[in-house]
């Protein structure tokens, strides 16, 4: 996997820390580039499809310092965008950076459980429901104590 990076049409740098972990429901905050935000998750259905969702725009100063409450450590990493073949969606390729080294996640947001979408070649391993690749998890569990 690193092909993808060609056909990315953006990409952007993330930083994000989570706050009140370990409730089922995700707090965080994240600065992406000259923006910044603050998400609340609801907890995972459908084997890790789908979950309630807010997001709010915050100021930089006001993440960063919110980022300062952060439990564990502070994810860091590049966000690329690359459009799907059938022009219907688009991917998010994380690529981990920190203690999260070697790691790049691929993610599909799609319209329904259903929803169909063609498999770039540089996919790998289908790893949806998988709580180890959350990002909240790698906070905790980071991809350096896998091997």
């Amino acid at each position: 996997m690193g092909e993808f990076r060609d056909e990315a049409v953006r990409s952007v740098r993330m930083a994000q820390g989570y706050l009140c972990p370990g409730s089922g429901k995700t707090v965080r905050v994240r600065i992406a580039g000259e923006k910044a935000y603050l998400t609340i998750k609801g907890p995972s259905y459908d084997g890790g499809l789908s979950r309630f969702e807010w997001e709010k725009e915050i100021s930089i100063e006001d993440a960063r310092a919110l980022l300062t409450l952060a439990e564990d450590s502070i994810i860091d990493k590049t966000r690329y965008y690359i459009p799907s073949d059938d022009g219907r969606h688009t991917w998010e390729v994380d690529e981990f950076y920190g203690d999260n080294e070697g790691l790049v996640v691929a993610e599909i947001e799609l319209l329904s459980a259903v929803d169909t979408f063609p498999k770039p070649s540089w996919l790998g391993e289908e790893v949806t429901g998988d709580r180890r690749y959350y990002n909240a998890q790698l906070t905790r569990n980071p991809y350096k104590n896998w091997k």
